[in-house]
């Protein structure tokens, strides 16, 4: 693991396992062997979500304010953990990273707390672990990427519906997707089989990110219509534009959406 301080962001990252923490203008960010960002921290509001991506992640919250057991596949910074552990305190949050240079990373550069009784980072395998505990969280937040790319493992048709079976009664899976990828019209398709068609969507940076929701059970739709009259008093005890993301969230049609 390299440490960089400097005045300039951008790197020229090789593409390899090599996991780097880049500092520059106040903001730290972590790459696992490209260049892409994988977490970023405002070095001064650690606790804040910097990347537009991870923001859009907590449209969750449109569905389900005040989720008890989330789960999490692919820690990053812990950009998402420090969130919900900041204005959620009472859920429980497990995280569940495979490499552990990154959990080292997250503690070390990001300021990830140690465990305690509602947070729980685990050293294992992501996709065997939400084989192994069905009907165990309300949210799952699954940001698996490897030097760029999507982990494989953790996009399969098997997986995904995994990931259903792991949620509770009203649980939503929540993916962050790469619109650009090339495989990214077969990860789509895989979420709408897996979930049946109960899927959405918002787009982040004209779809640079996608990130889809998938929902355990019918009836998101109406969900969603009951929540908005009070999205605004939420919007600002969470410091985020869920009135927008309401306005953004689109339902999925067969066809997956694809960058302009």
């Amino acid at each position: 693991m390299r440490m960089k301080l400097g005045r300039s962001a951008r790197r020229e990252l090789s593409h390899d396992d090599t996991i780097e923490v880049v500092e520059a203008r106040g903001i730290r960010t972590l790459h696992l062997g490209s260049r892409a960002i994988q977490s970023a921290m405002r070095v001064s509001r650690p606790w804040d979500l910097e990347l537009a991506y991870t923001r859009a992640m907590m449209a969750f919250l449109m569905f389900n304010a005040m989720p008890q057991n989330v789960l999490m596949v692919g820690l990053g910074g812990g950009s998402l953990a420090k969130f919900i552990r900041k204005h959620r305190p009472q859920a429980n949050i497990t995280a569940v990273e495979i490499d552990p240079r990154v959990i080292a990373s997250a503690r070390t550069h990001f300021e990830l707390p140690p465990d305690d009784a509602t947070l729980n980072v685990i050293e294992a395998d992501g996709a065997l672990y939400v084989r192994q505990h069905p009907a165990s969280a309300d949210v799952i937040l699954l940001d698996g990427f490897d030097a760029g790319n999507q982990v494989e493992a953790l996009a399969t048709q098997t997986f995904y519906a995994a990931c259903r079976r792991a949620l509770k009664p009203g649980g939503m899976l929540v993916v962050n997707l790469w619109g650009r990828d090339s495989d990214f019209a077969e990860y789509f398709a895989r979420l709408l089989r897996a979930f049946d068609g109960e899927v959405g969507w918002i787009s982040v940076q004209d779809k640079t990110n996608v990130i889809v929701f998938g929902f355990a059970e019918l009836g998101a739709s109406a969900r969603l219509d009951a929540a908005r009259p009070g999205l605004v008093d939420l919007s600002k005890r969470y410091g985020l534009d869920l009135r927008g993301f309401a306005r953004d969230f689109q339902w999925a049609e067969k066809i997956a959406p694809r960058p302009e």
